[in-house]
């Protein structure tokens, strides 16, 4: 039993993402053809059977590239989407140090809320029960595997922790998480754990 975590193809710079309704910059819509071509000619390897995707535009565009090539109609949940930056989400980074100066997600309070939004707990709280019921509905069959995953930097980084055993908070330190990276989780004897982190060979 497989989960295969993949970051969104690269968006736009200069606005703050969270929520943010923005789409894919062309460089990301290459990656993302990229990788589906990578999946597609590794079929073998990945025996994907699902695929899950967070709703937010940069993610939906990354994984519709993906359904072309795997022939796979995707699930499009809200559970798997960043954290909710709420009043920030999409913003132009200058018009937000303006409105919101010094609200970033790594000067907020664990139980402070971005403005509109939620907090860095309700985010990592949602982000862990979501996983938590996917893999449950996966060792259950009620979801079948192997999974592909399509979401964000920000999610996968708590999933790293989290299955790790390692306390997080919006303070901790950041893994290195590349545009349509994979990241791949098995079901072992000890639970899930990470087997492989931050492929990219399909950008080379």
């Amino acid at each position: 039993m497989r989960i295969f975590l993949v970051r969104h193809g690269m968006d736009e710079e200069g606005y703050r993402g969270g929520w943010s309704q923005r789409g894919l910059i062309e460089q990301g819509i290459i990656q993302s053809e990229r990788l589906g071509d990578y999946l597609y000619h590794h079929s073998e390897q990945y025996k994907i059977n699902t695929v899950i995707s967070s709703d937010l535009p940069r993610a939906v565009q990354t994984t519709k590239e993906l359904e072309k090539r795997l022939d796979i109609k995707a699930h499009y949940l809200k559970d798997w989407r960043e954290m909710n930056n709420g009043d920030l989400a999409g913003m132009p980074n200058k018009e937000a140090e303006v409105k919101y100066a010094g609200v970033y997600f790594n000067t907020l309070g664990m139980d402070i809320p971005f403005p509109g939004g939620e907090s860095p707990r309700n985010f990592y709280n949602r982000i862990c029960t979501s996983f938590r019921d996917l893999g449950q509905s996966i060792e259950e069959q009620q979801v079948e595997s192997n999974v592909l995953l399509v979401t964000h930097g920000g999610v996968i980084n708590i999933l790293y922790y989290l299955l790790g055993h390692q306390n997080w908070t919006n303070k901790s330190e950041f893994h290195s998480i590349g545009n349509t990276s994979i990241h791949t989780v098995e079901k072992g004897v000890d639970g899930w754990k990470f087997s492989g982190m931050n492929m990219i060979s399909h950008l080379g």
